[in-house]
């Protein structure tokens, strides 16, 4: 019998992190901690491509900011920097009002009726940042995030021969010495696309298999895409093109940021934008709120319109009435209308 991989009735809400969730950058933490001057550090990695460029070389934008961490480290400017640093840096990280208590109030949205619990409707957040994933996950959202892509550092790297050993040494001090995973804003999109066909939960599905769109976990109509701006637009482009619902963000205080995101909208790159405000009277907590249970109403309709197209009506017993006998009967019980006379 044919059956669908996914009953396809999961929510996600995914989220860019910086200038998103928080007002500054992740890393701001790990630079106070090793007194490092931030605003330095962001200069030098914009000019590493060009300055390595003059020198013969090809520099990956994307990946200018890891490799300069990691010559921080080799030039003894961060000693000791490891993942358990960068974890206990990201519990220093502080959020945009609002957040965490947001992803816990938005998984009660989609149970606040009885049609949508009827149908097990489920939302998830998911964080899909050019940052340092073991600062989100040392931060205060961790607990309530159902998956993280971000940008991973390897700590005391396998040594030449690692394959023969039955033991592997590690050592007490460790330090981050090669880049495990990069993701920038183009590698954003490949993210949406395991959150929607469910690579991420099985993985026995490749993202780049061809799935049908009725065998995909959550479809892209149930997606909310959530960023602060222009680095975002494929991201954006991917989730509206595919039907889902494309949100942004900017900081109140920043009017360069509220134009930016206006002259998104009017591109038509997303569907509306607010404050980084997710407190629940504010309009960006209001409008994530609409739109989610928008989805509930979808979800609900389609699946039971399915259920109604794939379930025949019973068999009725057959009246022995001709149809004019049976138009006769029903005018017999109908009432007459009386006459000004009575």
């Amino acid at each position: 019998m044919a059956t669908t991989l996914f009953t396809q009735n999961t929510i996600a809400c995914v989220w860019d992190f910086d200038k998103t969730l928080i007002p500054e950058y992740m890393q701001s933490p790990l630079f106070r901690r090793y007194e490092v001057d931030e605003a330095n550090f962001w200069r030098e990695t914009n000019h590493l491509v060009e300055q390595y460029r003059k020198r013969g070389y090809r520099l990956s934008s994307e990946i200018a900011y890891l490799n300069h961490l990691l010559t921080y480290v080799l030039a003894g400017r961060m000693p000791k920097l490891n993942n358990k640093v960068f974890r206990e840096c990201g519990a220093e990280i502080k959020f945009y009002p609002g957040i965490p208590e947001f992803f816990q109030r938005s998984k009660s949205y989609v149970t606040e009726h009885e049609t949508y619990r009827k149908h097990e409707i489920n939302l998830e957040h998911y964080i899909v940042s050019t940052g340092i994933a073991e600062m989100i996950r040392g931060s205060a959202i961790a607990p309530h995030i159902d998956d993280i892509w971000a940008c991973e550092f390897i700590e005391n790297p396998l040594q030449p021969g690692f394959i023969g050993q039955k033991e592997l040494d590690i050592t007490a001090d460790a330090e981050i010495a090669q880049i495990g995973t990069i993701i920038d804003n183009t590698t954003k999109t490949r993210a949406l696309f395991e959150i929607n066909k469910g690579s991420n939960k099985n993985p026995a599905i490749d993202v780049n298999a061809n799935i049908a769109l009725e065998d995909r976990r959550i479809p892209f109509q149930n997606m909310i895409y959530i960023a602060d701006g222009p680095s975002d637009i494929p991201s954006f482009s991917v989730v509206k093109k595919n039907g889902g619902t494309a949100y942004g963000v900017y900081h109140p205080g920043r009017p360069e940021e509220f134009r930016q995101n206006d002259a998104l909208r009017q591109a038509g790159r997303i569907d509306h934008y607010g404050p980084a405000d997710y407190t629940e009277s504010s309009s960006t907590a209001q409008w994530l709120k609409l739109h989610i249970q928008a989805i509930c109403d979808r979800i609900v309709a389609d699946r039971e319109a399915a259920v109604a197209k794939r379930v025949s009506r019973p068999p009725r017993h057959l009246s022995s009435q001709t149809p004019e006998e049976a138009a006769a009967a029903r005018a017999a019980k109908e009432p007459k209308q009386g006459t000004f006379l009575e």
